[in-house]
C-alpha cells in the first residue's frame, strides 16, 4: 500500500495515491506508521540542498509518528473524521517520501540544489497539507496520552505556519552555479576557487561522486527531449557541461580504478549493440520506428504507419488481426528513448518525427544542447589535449580515458576533441608499455573515427600502421578489438580502404581475431572485413588469406545470430563474384546456409541467406542447384520471404524460385545443359 520509489518515476514528480475507500481504519493505520518510519529513517542521510527545511519537515513527522503509535494500541473505534484525516495525512506522508528520495539522492545534488526554491516551495505545500488533515482531527475523541495530544496540537500549527524559505546558503551557492555557466557562454571560468567551493557544499568530493551527477543528468536530458516542450533540456545541458569539466579539471585521480583498468561489466553502449534491431521495426513499413507508438493490443507501430492502417478503415491489429474497441494510439516513450540510444551507439540514423522540417545543418549549439555546454566542452577539449602533450603518464592516461568516455555518445563531443588536436596525442600513446594506457587511447580513438574529420586526422599523423600494430600485438585483447573497429570506420573512405587492404599484415590479424577472439572482438574484425570488401582487390585478398573456411564454421557452430548474421553479409558480398562462389562451394556450406534460412535467425541474416543463395546458383551453374532442389524445406522457406522478407529480399527469393522452377522444367524436359546459368534472367527481376 506504501508507493515506494520505482525505477520508472523521474525525479521531482510524486505519483502519490490515496488509500482505497474500504480500508480498514488499523490497516490505515499501520501503513502510515510504517511509512513515518521510513521518513523518519532520512534524519541521518546526507541532504547537500534544504538540508534545514527537510529535517524541519522529518522532525514535525517524528512527533506525528509518536502520536500515532500511542493510539494504534489503545484506539478501539475511529470516527469517520479521524479515518479521513489518517487517509490525507498518507497521501501527503508518501509525497514527502518521494521528495526526501530525490534530496538524498547520490547523483542528483546539483539537479536538486538547482531546484531549491522549488524543492522549499513543495515541502510547504505539503506541510500545510499536514496541518490541515490534523486540524481536522477529532483530538477530543481519541486515546492518547494529554502530552502527546499537546505535541500533535503544537506540531499542527507549526505546519501552518512555517515559511520553509531557501536556505540562504543555497541561494548563494546557487547564483555561484549560475556565474559560471554565464562564464563559460562567454568561454571563460570565473575561478576555480568557486567551482571547488560548490562541489564540497554538494560533497562532490571524488571523480566517482562528479561523473554520477554527469550520468544523472544526461538521462534527465534523455527523458526530457522526448517530450514536446523540452523546457529544461537546456538547462540541463549546461549543467552536465559544468559538471563534465569538474569532472576532467578539478579531479586528478579516477577512483575505484576505473582508468587504470578495462570496464569488465557491460556497459550500456554494449548493452545497446547486443539488442535486435528487428525488435525496433514497424510491423506495417518494417522500417526502424521513429515515433513508436502502442494500440489496444499492446503492440507497437510507427505512429504514421498505423494511422494510415486506420483511415484505411481498417480497426483491427496488423499483427494479430483482433478488433479493436477503438483506434487510440498511446506513445510509448521507453521504447523511443530505447531506440534513440541504440542508434546513437550504432550510428544509425534517426529521424526524431518532431523535427522532421528542421535544418538538421544548424547545428552545433543543437547538439551541445546550450551556450553554456558548448563553451564548457570546448574549454574540456583544450585542457585534454594539453594534458596529454605535457602530462605525466598518469595525467596522459586519464586525459585519454575521459576523451574515451566523452567520445562515446556525443557528436559535438568528438567534434570538440577533433578541432582541440588531440588525435596526434592519442596516436603517439598507441605505442605506451603501460595496456590501460594504450586501451584508453584506441578506444578514444575508436569513439572519434566516427567524426569526419578524424579519418583524415589519423591517417595523415601515420596512425594506420600504428593502429595495425596494436591490431596484431596489443597489449590487452581489448585494445586489439578497439583497433578493429577504428579500421571499420576508416575503411568508409575509399582511399583508406585501399591502404589498408594493401597492408599485408592486416587480413592475417583480423582472421587471427575472428578465431580466437572474445564475441565482441570477432564482431569488429567481421565489421571491418565487411567495410574493406567494396575495394575489388581486397575481395581477392579476403579470399586468399583463407577466411571463407573461417566464415563457414561460424555457420556451423551457430554459437550466436550476430557472428552469423555479420557471416552471411561477407559470404554474400564474396559470393558476387566467380571466385568467391568457388570458395564457398568448396567449403560444402549450401546445407548450413539452408539451415539458417530455415531457422529463427532475424530477417537481415534470412536475406543474405537468400542473396548468398541466389549467387551460388548463377555463378555455381547447376551443380549447385543439383544440390539445393534436394533440400524440401528450401521451397517454403523461399515462398516465406516473399511475405515476410523486405522488398530485396522478396525480389532475390522470387528470382531463386523461378531458377529453381526452370531446372525442374529442364530436367524432365530433358533438355539439361551443363554449366553456368544465365544469369541475366535472374538479376533484374520485379
Amino acid at each position: 500500500m506504501i508507493q515506494r520509489s520505482g525505477s520508472g518515476r523521474r525525479i521531482l514528480t510524486y505519483p502519490a495515491v490515496h488509500p482505497c475507500e474500504a480500508i480498514s481504519p488499523q490497516t490505515l493505520l499501520n501503513s502510515l506508521i510504517t511509512l513515518t518510519h521510513i521518513i523518519c529513517s532520512y534524519k541521518s542521510k546526507f541532504i547537500a540542498s534544504n538540508s534545514r527545511n527537510a529535517r524541519e519537515m522529518v522532525r514535525q513527522i517524528g512527533v506525528v509518528r509518536v502520536f500515532l503509535e500511542g493510539i494504534r494500541d489503545r484506539q478501539s473505534g475511529f470516527p469517520a473524521s479521524a479515518v479521513l484525516c489518517l487517509s490525507e495525512l498518507h497521501l501527503a506522508f508518501q509525497k514527502v517520501q518521494f521528495l526526501l528520495e530525490d534530496l538524498t539522492r547520490d547523483d542528483a545534488r546539483v539537479w536538486m540544489l538547482m531546484n531549491s526554491d522549488r524543492v522549499a516551495n513543495q515541502l510547504r505545500v505539503l506541510s500545510r497539507a499536514m496541518g490541515t488533515a490534523l486540524d481536522v482531527l477529532p483530538l477530543g475523541s481519541v486515546n492518547a496520552p494529554v502530552e502527546v495530544k499537546e505535541h500533535v496540537e503544537l506540531v499542527t500549527r507549526q505546519a501552518r505556519k512555517a515559511m520553509f524559505e531557501v536556505d540562504p546558503n543555497d541561494i548563494r551557492v546557487v547564483e555561484a552555479v549560475r556565474s559560471v555557466l554565464v562564464g563559460f557562454e562567454k568561454g571563460v571560468v570565473s575561478g576555480e576557487s568557486d567551482l571547488k567551493w560548490v562541489l564540497e557544499y554538494l560533497g562532490i568530493r571524488k571523480w566517482s561522486n562528479c561523473e554520477k551527477q554527469v550520468k544523472f543528468l544526461d538521462s534527465e536530458i534523455g527523458v526530457e527531449n522526448l517530450t514536446e516542450e523540452k523546457r529544461e533540456a537546456g538547462f540541463l545541458s549546461s549543467l552536465k557541461g559544468l559538471m563534465c569539466y569538474c569532472r576532467c579539471v578539478l579531479f586528478n585521480v579516477v577512483d575505484g580504478e576505473r582508468g587504470r583498468r578495462s570496464e569488465t561489466k557491460c556497459s550500456s553502449s554494449e548493452v545497446l549493440n547486443r539488442l535486435n534491431v528487428e525488435d525496433f521495426r514497424c510491423p506495417i513499413s518494417l522500417e526502424i520506428m521513429v515515433d513508436p507508438v502502442t494500440i489496444g493490443t499492446g503492440h507497437s507501430y510507427d505512429r504514421s504507419s498505423i494511422m494510415k492502417w486506420f483511415r484505411a478503415g481498417s480497426p483491427i491489429c496488423p499483427k494479430t488481426g483482433e478488433k479493436l474497441k477503438n483506434t487510440e494510439v498511446v506513445p510509448n516513450l521507453a521504447l523511443k528513448r530505447l531506440i534513440q540510444q541504440y542508434c546513437a551507439a550504432n550510428c544509425v540514423p534517426f529521424a526524431d518525427s518532431g523535427h522532421r522540417n528542421r535544418d538538421i545543418g544548424k547545428t552545433r549549439l543543437e547538439v551541445a544542447g546550450s551556450l553554456a555546454a558548448e563553451g564548457a566542452m570546448k574549454m574540456v577539449a583544450k585542457f585534454l589535449s594539453g594534458r596529454l602533450d605535457v602530462g605525466t603518464r598518469e595525467e596522459q592516461n586519464k586525459a585519454a580515458y575521459e576523451i574515451r568516455l566523452l567520445s562515446k555518445t556525443s557528436i559535438f563531443n568528438r567534434s570538440c576533441l577533433v578541432e582541440a588536436g588531440v588525435i596526434p596525442h592519442l596516436l603517439k600513446l598507441l605505442s605506451s608499455a603501460d595496456s590501460v594506457t594504450q586501451e584508453n587511447a584506441i578506444a578514444a580513438l575508436l569513439n572519434l573515427s566516427k567524426h569526419s574529420k578524424s579519418k583524415d586526422a589519423i591517417v595523415e599523423n601515420g596512425g594506420l600502421d600504428l593502429i595495425v600494430d596494436v591490431l596484431k600485438k596489443g597489449l590487452k585483447p581489448e585494445a586489439c578489438q578497439h583497433a578493429a573497429g577504428t579500421m571499420f570506420y576508416l575503411a568508409s573512405i575509399e582511399e583508406y580502404r585501399i591502404l589498408i587492404g594493401e597492408n599485408p599484415e592486416v587480413m592475417p590479424a583480423l582472421m587471427e581475431m575472428i578465431k580466437d577472439g572474445t564475441e565482441r572482438a570477432k564482431k569488429n574484425a567481421l565489421v571491418a572485413i565487411f567495410g574493406l570488401l567494396t575495394h575489388p582487390a581486397n575481395h581477392r585478398r579476403v579470399i586468399a588469406a583463407g577466411l571463407v573456411p573461417v566464415l563457414v564454421n561460424i555457420l556451423t557452430s551457430f554459437d550466436s545470430e550476430v557472428l552469423v548474421t555479420d557471416a552471411l553479409a561477407i559470404l554474400s558480398t564474396l559470393a558476387e563474384k566467380p571466385d568467391g562462389s568457388v570458395a564457398i562451394s568448396h567449403c560444402k556450406a549450401l546445407d548450413a546456409i539452408v539451415r539458417i534460412l530455415n531457422s529463427s535467425i532475424p530477417r537481415a541474416g534470412k536475406e543474405f541467406c537468400v542473396s548468398l543463395l541466389l549467387a551460388l546458383c548463377l555463378n555455381g551453374g547447376n551443380d549447385v542447384v543439383v544440390l539445393l532442389v534436394k533440400s524440401p524445406s528450401l521451397m517454403g522457406s523461399l515462398y516465406s520471404q516473399l511475405s515476410e522478407g523486405t522488398s530485396r529480399a522478396s525480389r532475390k527469393a522470387s528470382a531463386l524460385i523461378r531458377l529453381l522452377h526452370e531446372f525442374h522444367e529442364r530436367r524432365s524436359s530433358g533438355t539439361m545443359a551443363r554449366g553456368v546459368l544465365p544469369q541475366e534472367r535472374f538479376v533484374h527481376v520485379r
